[in-house]
């Protein structure tokens, strides 16, 4: 049984990260060197670490290029690593894509493109499709990503405004074979929603795109809705000569020859976690991998469960540790800061109302949770006393969207830096027991 409760969490968190690290994941499922070239390319927060160690196992020529997010990069000697930025593209973003498209255009069937994808890579890989612009993407992304959008509804739409994303430079690269690595940060693991799926066919259409910013009041950029409905145009009369091509679908002979190999996922964290837990003596329940809805929502509803277990009426009785992943949402209303794990952790703090003997830990196994610094927060059974003691307001907290700035005024802030991998969100409540 753990004697500190923020150590034992920090120590879950931890073998989650490890057990989704490229380092260890990529060596020995490679494939064979082709009789052609070997192209690297790649996008997402933890695409510098697999092509570095895509780099160490490799035993052909190769070269490329990936994209990851500012303070993510490692030291390739063989792969070029751009840096860019996220949650919304950038001018270097829309540079490395251009020149990844560059890369992979005029392959031949004896080419082999290698491409590592994760989570990040829809905003580190943008190129927008014609007659919209940077700004028009970061415009729209901005509002779906406060509406409270799920990550397949806002995928959806990237999708239907770029020039790579949906399959699209799988389809540039052919006739090349195209295998890709994906370490998945998305409820399902659904390869075509990773990274926005740009080396598989895509089944969403500009329909669906449409229908996402109708559902959330999303009426702007002009230009956007105009691509969509154009995209939409069951007549394409209608689009005159600004016909806009659907996504390559499944079936597409594009990818008749390629592979997809899923690396890591929440599965593989949480189980390392709920092992390291259960060596310790503390029985680990597993809620769930794939999580969704609002965040604060959520951390109310554990609170509840984990309030059971401490009284004994639960599923599992203490010691225990309730281990849970996925990627909730926040419906941004006000100006705070935060991200969605801190938003949960405020959530569940209200609903535990200081129940004796429960902590909590809630991350991005990124390292960054929204666009702070932090990973995450830990909460503990005096964070609603210590909170009234320095004149702070939980209900106010969370009415702003501010979590991040409650638990940083308690000094309760989770700061782990990059770590280069993402299989999205760690929760982890351990209930001691009163």
């Amino acid at each position: 049984m753990p004697v500190e409760p923020r150590t034992f969490l920090r120590t879950l968190f931890d073998a989650a990260v490890l057990a989704a690290d490229p380092a260890g994941l990529l060596p020995g499922r490679l494939p064979e060197c082709p009789a052609g070239r070997t192209i690297v390319v790649g996008a997402g927060k933890a695409a510098a670490r697999m092509a570095l160690a895509l780099e160490n196992d490799w035993q052909g020529h190769l070269d490329g290029l990936v994209v990851t997010r500012y303070g993510h990069g490692e030291p390739c000697k063989r792969i070029e690593v751009m840096e860019a930025a996220h949650p919304l593209p950038d001018a270097a973003g829309r540079e490395a894509t251009s020149r990844i498209l560059e890369l992979v255009g005029g392959l031949s069937p004896d080419d082999l493109v290698i491409c590592v994808l994760s989570g990040g890579g829809s905003a580190l890989l943008e190129l927008p499709a014609a007659g919209i612009t940077l700004d028009d993407i970061r415009v729209v992304g901005r509002a779906l990503l406060r509406s409270g959008a799920s990550i397949s509804e806002i995928n959806c739409v990237r999708k239907h405004l770029s020039r790579v994303k949906g399959g699209r430079l799988a389809v540039a690269a052919h006739p090349a074979r195209v295998v890709t690595y994906l370490i998945s940060d998305v409820p399902g693991d659904e390869p075509s929603t990773i990274a926005s799926g740009p080396t598989v066919p895509d089944p969403t259409t500009f329909d669906d795109g449409l229908a996402t910013l109708e559902r959330y009041g999303i009426r702007e950029p002009a230009a956007v809705l105009r691509h969509l409905r154009l995209g939409a145009a069951t007549d394409r009369r209608e689009a005159g000569r600004d016909v806009v091509t659907e996504t390559p679908k499944p079936g597409d002979p594009s990818f008749a020859r390629d592979e997809v190999v899923t690396l890591a996922t929440a599965h593989v964290s949480i189980d390392a976690a709920a092992r390291l837990a259960e060596a310790a003596g503390v029985d680990p329940l597993v809620i769930g991998y794939d999580l969704e809805g609002e965040a604060r929502a959520v951390g109310l509803t554990h609170a509840q469960l984990a309030r059971a277990c401490s009284l004994g009426t639960g599923p599992v009785r203490a010691p225990c540790v309730l281990l849970s992943g996925g990627e909730t949402t926040v419906t941004v209303t006000s100006r705070g800061r935060g991200g969605r794990n801190t938003e949960y952790l405020l959530g569940l703090a209200v609903g535990l109302a200081g129940e004796a003997g429960v902590s909590a830990l809630a991350a991005d196994t990124d390292g960054i949770d929204g666009t702070e610094e932090n990973a995450g927060a830990f909460v503990t059974p005096d964070t609603l006393v210590r909170a009234a003691v320095a004149g702070l307001d939980p209900a106010g907290a969370l009415s702003a969207n501010d979590a991040y700035g409650f638990f940083a005024a308690l000094g309760d802030l989770l700061v782990v830096g990059p770590t280069r991998t993402n299989v999205n969100d760690f929760r982890a409540i351990l209930v001691q027991g009163r």
